[in-house]
């Protein structure tokens, strides 16, 4: 793999190489559920507001890639996830430093590139979080996030058995690598969804 450290805050003003409009093309060459398309977008939305209010607003284009494109090979390899995406991104030419990004959010899930900058843990801390937020919003009478509180995703939190495929321990273990108390995560990744819902 080559392993491509970021610096700790936006000096590097990382410029990504890959288009998004390539981003796009490779999201839907290896992706045909509209449910993985969607989250693709939903988890790139949420990596912009982020890289925006974290203060990293000159690798927004960067951090949004790394969401658009965090589960490339999960459709058509979901047993070599994380894995099999290194050989497509080097055959794809595609960024090293975005490689290395999305291969951390499996980070000790067949995978030990450990989430070290700010954008690798937030990547980590928002994917599983942003599955379980559209899935309580599905189950409001306005299908909506716009509506939505941090305590309606709390109790949906704590119901392992409602949206059961979004890890509860890796949100948490995300909100702690962040440094932050889970229902900031929350309340932020809330915030994040509503801005895409309006169109921001």
């Amino acid at each position: 793999m080559r392993i491509q450290h970021l610096p700790e805050n936006n000096a590097g003003r990382i410029q990504p190489l890959l288009t998004r409009e390539r981003a796009i093309e490779l999201l839907k060459k290896y992706n045909k559920e509209p449910f993985h398309l969607q989250h693709g977008e939903t988890v790139e939305a949420a990596m912009r507001y982020f890289a925006r209010t974290l203060g990293y607003g000159a690798e927004v284009e960067f951090w949004g890639l790394v969401g658009l494109l965090h589960d490339l090979d999960y459709e058509m390899y979901p047993e070599e996830h994380c894995i099999k995406v290194q050989e497509i991104f080097e055959a794809e030419n595609v960024d090293p430093e975005i490689e290395r990004a999305v291969v951390s959010h499996c980070y000790g899930h067949g995978v030990d590139v450990k989430p070290e900058h700010e954008m690798e843990r937030v990547l980590y801390a928002v994917d599983e979080l942003t599955g379980l937020i559209g899935a309580t919003a599905l189950m409001r009478p306005s299908k909506s996030t716009l509506d939505m509180n941090v305590s309606s995703v709390r109790k949906k939190f704590k119901d392992r058995k409602f949206a059961a495929g979004c890890s509860r321990d890796i949100i948490q273990q995300g909100a702690e690598m962040l440094g932050w108390e889970l229902e900031k995560l929350m309340e932020e990744t809330i915030r994040a969804m509503q801005e895409m819902e309006r169109g921001v």
